[in-house]
């Protein structure tokens, strides 16, 4: 039976690199920013985005979380520390058991309840796939998460999500959901080079990291951890979680020799 990952001490992290060699690489993701070690980024050109809200399509449970799959054609993601252009894929979150723990990045060590991300495609390429194979391959845009008042748009997936319980589960968003709504209105960001949080773990992805979090509410939290890991035909795992997708964040990896930058405008 093929190795199936996940976020539990059977195959999660710290194991993924038995059957994913890349996440043994120099240049993985996540890591921890440090303030005090950034270099300054002066881009030609201002990072811009457009999306189409029409065009977000189905949101499924993967198994690991859930995931709004987007029709990328007329999305675009440019300037900044991209050299071409961008189109949107997909986007997702991770979260973790409790408000104090969620994101993959931490900023000086500090954790916050959850990240977004952004997951878009250079058009260089022929494909999504391809792309994955290059390092300028992908560009991830990841929001941070923390608690407070309810997020307008983030309302649009936790109502669906009782729609999709169980793993390998999908529906219709149904509403148009625009994916730009979640970006910060300060836009500052952290950029660096860096692989998917996710096996196989590639290291093809120009991460942009927004240095403002968004505020979401406790309720939309929790309803991100009735999410189930399991198929509804299945037998619910006898764990710890119970079932549950209730920590679904890889935790920081060395930077290394990489640098990173820092963009105030």
């Amino acid at each position: 039976m093929a190795f199936e990952w996940g976020y539990s001490t059977k195959n999660g992290p710290s194991t993924w690199s038995e059957c994913f060699p890349a996440a043994k690489g120099e240049k993985q993701s996540p890591i921890d920013i440090n303030p005090t070690e950034l270099k300054s980024l002066t881009p030609t050109q201002k990072l811009t985005w457009k999306y189409i809200p029409e065009n977000t399509d189905t949101i499924t449970n993967t198994g690991q979380g859930w995931r709004v799959n987007v029709n990328g054609a007329g999305s675009e993601l440019s300037g900044g520390p991209l050299k071409e252009k961008y189109v949107l894929e997909q986007f997702h979150c991770h979260w973790g058991c409790s408000d104090d723990k969620g994101s993959e990045h931490t900023i000086d060590g500090k954790t916050y309840a959850g990240e977004l991300h952004l997951v878009h495609w250079n058009t260089k390429y022929s494909s999504f796939a391809e792309a994955c194979h290059h390092p300028d391959g992908l560009c991830v845009l990841g929001i941070l998460l923390q608690p407070g008042k309810n997020h307008h748009e983030f309302n649009k997936i936790a109502a669906q999500l009782h729609y999709i319980q169980y793993k390998n589960e999908t529906t219709r968003v149904g509403v148009p959901l625009n994916p730009g709504a979640f970006i910060p209105e300060n836009c500052a960001y952290w950029t660096y080079q860096g692989s998917l949080t996710t096996p196989p773990c590639n290291e093809c992805v120009v991460w942009i990291l927004f240095k403002n979090p968004i505020e979401v509410s406790q309720e939309q939290l929790k309803t991100c951890r009735t999410l189930r890991n399991y198929c509804k035909e299945g037998i619910c795992p006898i764990d710890k979680i119970e079932g549950f997708v209730k920590e679904n964040f890889r935790p920081p990896l060395p930077v290394g020799r990489r640098e990173v930058f820092e963009c105030t405008h």
